[in-house]
């Protein structure tokens, strides 16, 4: 059987900085993957006290209370998380920052970030945001909280508008198609080295 247990102690770096400045969100992300399918996932996040947990075709649940995404489906209503990512190339930061600027001037309501991709994305399995994106994270960043989005009835989608890739290192998280592919049609994508790819 080809199994990976996926340990996410986050990226590093949104672990020291939000640890660093007392910025309350860190979590601890495991996701269940067999043949880089997500299978189950569980986030806690620790300063909320939220257990966010998935099982394929059994729900998503946070502290026992079924998850619904927000359904959402008119961009220009949505609110958007996403992250600056840890990746300081002065061209990266161009394309991060002209990506945000995209899609502000659809108009949406709003951009947030928390700091941490599983909670990110179990916000939007929860309905308080209505998608998460972000290129650079790593396939242990997602597992986790991927199928929390699924089984709460929103969509997996990569960053080019094609089917999602868990080692491609980028996401769209969203509570609809619509949206989903809205972002999609938005963004430039960031060339990134995949997470199964030979070192």
């Amino acid at each position: 059987m080809n199994a990976v247990l996926s340990l996410n102690h986050f990226a590093v770096s949104e672990l020291s900085v939000n640890k660093l400045n007392r910025f309350p969100f860190v979590a601890v992300s495991i996701g269940f993957v067999v043949n880089k399918k997500m299978e189950f996932g569980i986030v806690y996040s620790c300063v909320e006290d939220k257990m966010y947990t998935a099982r394929k075709g059994k729900g998503a649940f946070c502290n026992g209370q079924k998850l619904k995404v927000s359904g959402q489906e008119d961009i220009t209503k949505s609110l958007l998380v996403t992250e600056l990512g840890s990746n300081r190339d002065p061209e990266t930061i161009k394309i991060v920052l002209s990506n945000m600027e995209r899609l502000l001037s659809i108009p949406i309501h709003g951009i947030r970030a928390v700091g941490t991709a599983a909670v990110n994305m179990c916000l939007v399995a929860a309905g308080g945001a209505d998608a998460y994106y972000e290129m650079g994270i790593h396939c242990w960043d997602m597992a986790g909280a991927g199928i929390i989005i699924t089984e709460a009835g929103g969509v997996l989608l990569d960053v080019s508008g094609g089917p999602f890739d868990l080692m491609s290192r980028r996401i769209i998280a969203a509570s609809s198609q619509a949206i989903a592919e809205r972002i999609a049609k938005a963004l430039q994508i960031i060339p990134l080295k995949r997470d199964d790819a030979a070192n």
